[in-house]
């Protein structure tokens, strides 16, 4: 966990500069030699508060990154939902995972745990070393300091989600340090931080969007809305005051975005929902931010198994595919489901922008870039920028439509925000009066699972709710004992969490015992 801020000078000018736009760096260049650099001199002026902002940002790009022979770190979210599978079978790690049989030596378990622990060291040096900063604008710092304590509080909040009990780590470390082997915390504390900095960063000043990628007042709020519903469900069941709390925060976005549409709204085609020129815009409230020139976006592991469907002729390595059953789940007409107009494809044009011919089965399209790739006609650009959605407005409505619904059955402002989404897919909402509480409960989770799917969110769904949609029946399962359709494996309790990393619990023995139902 410790943070080498040496390491890091040299590159978070740049990376500043990618994610952010352009900026005066006069200072940082005249100050000090980054070769000289200490975590002592360096934050010294403002711009060595933002270039270490950039740095933790930077960090977050880590769950596209890879994890051994055809598989990336975010299909740890995705594998074990059950909606998708692989055409490759070429990844032990990433099979095991498919096959719920995942363990401490998993590596996609281990980079998660090494990737969030890293963003929360980054973001534990800029709250600490940025406010003593003279001089530097209050304003300036202030929104420094709410953007770090954002990314801290989210890293943590998946770190408590996947693992349970974890370590509370909140100052910088070193190898001296009194906690540098610190022992795990009861998730009520880790909570407990997670909103306390989420509330701070609300109060940072923070512009309600940014087009720039940089974390906004929308994004915050959806944020605690996210966290408030978690809490209200398992493990902690806090019930309906959370819920009612969830409810609240997430109306607020949607008051500010009745009110400017212009600026917070659903797209009006879910083709905008991956296209490079509605980044940070209008409906993605944050996004992880990717180009080229540092990183291009990581969701290759999307495309079919060596068929030409983009510049690069036949390739991609079909290691995230959707489950047939759960593409037949979504009702007939349902928009998402259409070739090239919704989330998925059956379709595409050979080499990218040649003849149409058969993909032979759906595949996911939410991810897919068709200005790098090509389209009918155009060829691609070869540059593949797209950002990897973190949340957007459609789970701020749904998750608003849910928590109401538990505060008090299905109002009509509930049934508004859920109706939206289904009017997007061009779906017929029954009326509100034929709806129950429990009735309601279940569509909007239903909404859930096909709008947010392949986004990282629905595994988080299943150990909130310990729930999980049956494509088959239409219905919600028990989490335990349900069958994942693409391994035909049952989930078990222990699945509810992961399992700690092998090599981590041999460096730091105060991380015992480990999770139950996984070996030590």
């Amino acid at each position: 966990m410790k943070l080498n801020i040496i390491k890091q000078a040299g590159k978070v000018a740049l990376v500043g500069a990618i994610l952010f736009g352009p900026s005066s760096c006069s200072d940082f260049l005249t100050e000090e030699a980054p070769s000289n650099l200490t975590p002592e001199s360096f934050y010294t002026i403002p711009d060595h508060a933002e270039a270490a902002l950039a740095s933790v940002y930077a960090d977050l790009r880590f769950m596209g990154d890879g994890a051994g022979i055809f598989s990336s770190n975010w299909q740890l979210l995705e594998a074990m939902t059950g909606t998708s599978t692989t055409e490759t079978a070429q990844n032990s790690d990433l099979n095991n995972l498919y096959g719920l049989v995942h363990d401490g030596n998993t590596a996609h378990v281990v980079n998660y745990w090494n990737g969030l622990y890293k963003v929360i060291s980054q973001a534990n040096q800029v709250i600490a070393k940025v406010p003593p900063i003279t001089p530097m604008p209050d304003a300036q710092k202030k929104k420094i300091l709410g953007e770090a304590r954002f990314l801290r509080a989210s890293a943590y909040f998946t770190a408590v989600r996947l693992w349970g009990d974890v370590p509370l780590v909140t100052n910088p470390q070193t190898a001296s340090s009194e906690d540098f082997s610190p022992p795990r915390a009861p998730q009520e504390e880790v909570y407990k931080l997670i909103v306390e900095d989420l509330v701070a960063a609300e109060a940072a000043g923070l512009a309600w969007m940014d087009a720039s990628g940089r974390v906004n007042q929308a994004a915050v709020k959806a944020q605690l809305a996210r966290v408030y519903l978690t809490m209200a469900g398992f493990p902690l069941s806090k019930g309906a005051a959370y819920y009612k709390l969830a409810a609240d925060k997430a109306f607020e976005i949607i008051t500010y975005a009745n009110a400017n549409p212009g600026m917070i709204n659903l797209f009006p085609t879910y083709e905008d929902v991956h296209k490079e020129s509605t980044e940070n815009r209008l409906e993605h409230l944050f996004m992880l931010q990717y180009n080229t020139l540092v990183a291009g976006a990581p969701m290759d592991n999307m495309y079919p198994n060596f068929k030409p469907v983009t510049f690069n002729g036949p390739g991609g390595t079909g290691s995230t595919v959707p489950t047939p059953a759960f593409y037949q789940s979504y009702e007939p007409g349902d928009l998402r489901t259409k070739d090239q107009e919704g989330y998925f494809y059956t379709t595409y044009f050979t080499n990218g922008n040649g003849a149409r011919f058969d993909l032979g089965a759906p595949y996911i399209f939410k991810h897919f870039n068709r200005t790098s790739s090509g389209t009918s006609g155009v060829a691609g650009t070869r540059q593949n920028n797209l950002n990897v959605p973190q949340i957007r407005y459609a789970e701020v409505l749904l998750t608003y439509a849910e928590a109401q619904n538990e505060v008090g059955g299905p109002t009509q402002a509930a049934y508004d925000a859920f109706k939206r989404i289904r009017d997007r897919a061009q779906l017929t909402t029954p009326a509100l009066g034929t709806y129950t509480q429990a009735s309601f409960r279940e569509a909007v989770w239903k909404e859930r699972w096909h709008e947010l799917c392949y986004e990282q969110i629905t595994w988080f769904d299943m150990v909130r709710l310990r729930k999980v949609f049956n494509e088959k029946t239409k219905g919600f399962d028990n989490f335990v004992g349900h069958v994942n359709l693409s391994s035909n494996q049952a989930l078990q309790s222990k699945h509810l969490l992961l399992p700690l990393g092998k090599q981590e619990m041999l460096n730091n023995p105060n991380l015992k015992p480990q999770n139950p139902g996984y070996p030590e």
